[in-house]
C-alpha cells in the first residue's frame, strides 16, 4: 500500500519512514546491467528533511565548467574507482559534491542499474541523510545544490513522456524546480517514487534519455 499522507504531500522524515523505505528497498527485486561495455558508475538519492520536517531529496545543477554532462541536472554520483563498489562511490561522491559525509549504515538500499547513454552503468543507492547536516555546493563541481521535497514526485503531471524521432522508446522527464529534469535522473527518481512511495516495482531503464545526454 502507498504511505500514506495528504495527497501528493510528502511523508514526515522520521524513523516510521526510514523503516517504511528500507523495507520496500529490502523487498524489491532489483535488476543488474552485465554489459562489460559500460562503465560502473553510482548516483545517491539521498533522503534528507526539508525546512518542514517532510523527507525530501538532494538534486544538483552540475556546473558549466564541467568537461561533461555540464550544466545538467543530476543526483550526486560519479564513475567508480578502482576497487571501489557502488556503495562506497556514491557516499565518496555525495561528500566530494555536496559536503555530507554518510556512513555504509546510512545506505537503505539499491535501486536497478540504469544503462546510460553515455556508456555508464548507473547504479542508484538509495540514503539515510543526516538530521542535522545540510547540503553545500562544491563549486568545483555543483553550481546549485535543491532539496526537494518527495511530495512533488507524487503530483499527477508526473511523469512526462515523449517520443523523438532518433528513437522508439519514449524520454521520461519530471516538472521540478520550474523546468523539466529528464532522464536518466528522472527515470531513476520517478523508480524511487514507485518503490518507496508507492510501493511498486516499476521499471525505468527502458526510458530514453534527451540527445544532449548521448554523449
Amino acid at each position: 500500500m502507498p504511505i500514506q499522507s495528504p495527497r501528493f504531500a510528502s511523508p514526515r522524515f522520521d524513523d516510521a519512514f526510514r523503516a517504511i523505505a528500507t523495507e520496500r528497498l529490502a523487498r524489491f527485486p532489483r535488476e543488474t546491467v552485465h554489459d562489460e561495455a559500460l562503465r560502473p558508475a553510482a548516483v545517491a538519492l539521498v533522503l534528507t528533511p526539508g525546512p518542514d520536517g517532510e523527507a525530501s531529496f538532494v538534486i544538483t545543477r552540475r556546473t558549466a565548467r564541467l568537461a561533461r554532462h555540464a550544466h545538467q541536472w543530476a543526483l550526486p554520483g560519479g564513475r567508480l574507482d578502482a576497487g571501489e563498489t557502488a556503495i562506497e562511490a556514491a557516499l565518496r561522491e555525495t561528500e566530494e559534491e555536496v559536503g555530507l559525509t554518510l556512513a555504509r549504515d546510512c545506505v537503505l538500499g539499491l535501486l536497478d542499474d540504469f544503462p546510460t547513454r553515455s556508456g555508464f552503468r548507473m547504479t542508484p543507492v538509495v540514503v539515510w541523510g543526516g538530521e542535522d547536516d545540510r547540503p553545500l555546493a562544491n563549486p568545483d563541481e555543483v553550481e546549485r545544490v535543491h532539496v526537494v521535497p518527495l511530495g512533488e514526485l507524487r503530483k499527477p503531471e508526473v511523469p512526462v513522456l515523449r517520443m523523438i524521432p532518433e528513437s522508439d522508446r519514449p524520454i521520461l522527464s519530471i516538472p521540478m524546480l520550474g523546468t523539466l529534469i529528464h532522464s536518466p535522473t528522472a527515470a531513476i527518481l520517478y523508480q524511487l517514487r514507485e518503490v518507496v512511495l508507492e510501493d511498486r516495482a516499476t521499471r525505468v531503464a527502458h526510458y530514453e534519455q534527451p540527445l544532449f545526454a548521448w554523449k
